[in-house]
């Protein structure tokens, strides 16, 4: 099985000790699968984005998203399976209308989860995703 990295460079990259921890996204058999780390409400330069509002946390994870999936060359209608971990998940349901900018062209399976902390307080949401890339079956 092949595997590309895709890890775009307009994205924060976490280093510690001089070593970046993980690649934003890993496609795989022949590139038409795109399995995508857990993101978070970081800009470019690592701040965070909507501390204290989930609704502007999931829009900066959807740009993120966006910037991610078209590095891999696919798009939002490529997500075939989200997984969404929240601090709070009545305060996520009241963003239904944020998730469906990002989410809803895709209409992806979906799983939500609430956690008690992700990893730094400010975090209210983390999202990972799964894609099936146009054009890449082999």
């Amino acid at each position: 099985m092949t595997r590309r990295v895709v890890d775009p460079e307009k994205l924060f990259r976490r280093v510690v000790g001089g070593h970046k921890l993980y690649a934003y996204a890993q496609a795989v058999g022949g590139g038409e699968l795109l399995f995508i780390s857990g993101l978070l409400s970081r800009d470019g330069d690592g701040a965070v984005v909507g501390q204290g509002d989930m609704g502007a946390q999931i829009a900066q994870i959807g740009r993120n998203l966006e910037v991610i999936l078209a590095a891999a060359g696919g798009g939002l209608a490529d997500l075939v399976k989200t997984t969404t971990f929240v601090t709070d998940i009545d305060e996520f349901f009241r963003h239904a209308d944020v998730r469906m900018r990002y989410f809803g062209p895709g209409l992806p399976a979906s799983t939500t989860v609430e956690v008690r902390r992700l990893s730094h307080p400010d975090f209210l949401v983390e999202i990972e995703a799964v894609a099936h890339l146009p054009g890449q079956d082999a």
